[in-house]
């Protein structure tokens, strides 16, 4: 297969969702990033879709009650604005951990240059800052706010309000829009700790690089066994003669001994 940004891509495989290998502890923090990453995307996820089918709901009561009553007009347009914030949020962290998530996971001893890892950190905080003003003006909204009508009145307007039906006028009354509330806030929750991870790894990585200190340990006990396997193999020592029983020579064939010394 082909290789792309220096990314081989025959390392996407099936068996890299195994847990051994998902939670392979000679990667730096790997554990922590493959649970923590997953629950802020899951966080984020859930709340942006249960905020949708708030938002859809609202829409479909305001086009249903101005179509009925013409002259009326339904304002709810802080509820739709801030659960489409809330889609757009949710995806952009799904986006940005869930590329984190899959580049750790099948390249873990990938390299990147600087500015890369620059793009990471700062994509990271942008969108820990989006998630919490997302967080705190949904919950004020749904708090606070509700629907209101306006154009028409009297009878009319009674009409509006009594066949408006569900969902409620009152946000807070809304259970959807409550739980995207409390959705949200635990995805924020784990945002904020999936940057602090990825912090974290890059300031290990720029020292020790991508492995744990376990297995960097672990490689170091290992070298000095490594170096001598590789060495080449000490000449034998040259083999110690033996004497003759004669003690005045060396041998049969060499120099008297009494000439020697």
């Amino acid at each position: 297969m082909a290789i792309i940004w220096g990314l081989d891509l025959r390392e996407i495989q099936w068996k890299k969702f195994a847990s051994s290998n998902m939670f392979d502890r000679q990667w730096y923090l790997r554990r922590e990033k493959m649970i923590i990453y997953q629950l802020a995307m899951i966080s984020m996820v859930c709340s942006e879709s249960v905020g949708t089918a708030t938002l859809s709901a609202y829409v479909h009561q305001q086009s249903h009650l101005e179509g009925v009553y013409p002259g009326s007009h339904v304002h709810n347009n802080d509820i739709v604005g801030i659960a489409s914030y809330n889609i757009f949020v949710g995806v952009a962290i799904a986006t940005i951990f869930g590329a984190a998530f899959f580049f750790d996971l099948f390249w873990p001893d990938r390299h990147e240059s600087g500015g890369v890892k620059l793009a990471w950190r700062v994509s990271a905080v942008v969108v820990s800052v989006a998630a919490l003003a997302d967080a705190l003006a949904f919950t004020v909204i749904v708090a606070m706010h509700e629907c209101w009508v306006d154009g028409v009145s009297g009878e009319e307007l009674a009409a509006v309000l009594r066949d408006g039906g569900y969902p409620s006028w009152q946000y807070r009354r809304n259970a959807r829009a409550v739980a995207s509330v409390v959705l949200l806030w635990v995805g924020l929750v784990f945002t904020i700790a999936s940057t602090y991870i990825l912090f974290k790894y890059y300031a290990h990585h720029g020292k020790f690089g991508p492995k744990s200190h376990e297995a960097l340990g672990a490689e170091k006990q290992l070298a000095p066994d490594l170096e001598k396997e590789a060495a080449p193999p000490s000449p034998a020592p040259p083999p110690v003669p033996h004497y003759p029983e004669n003690p005045n020579y060396f041998s049969e064939t060499y120099t008297r001994r009494e000439d020697v010394i």
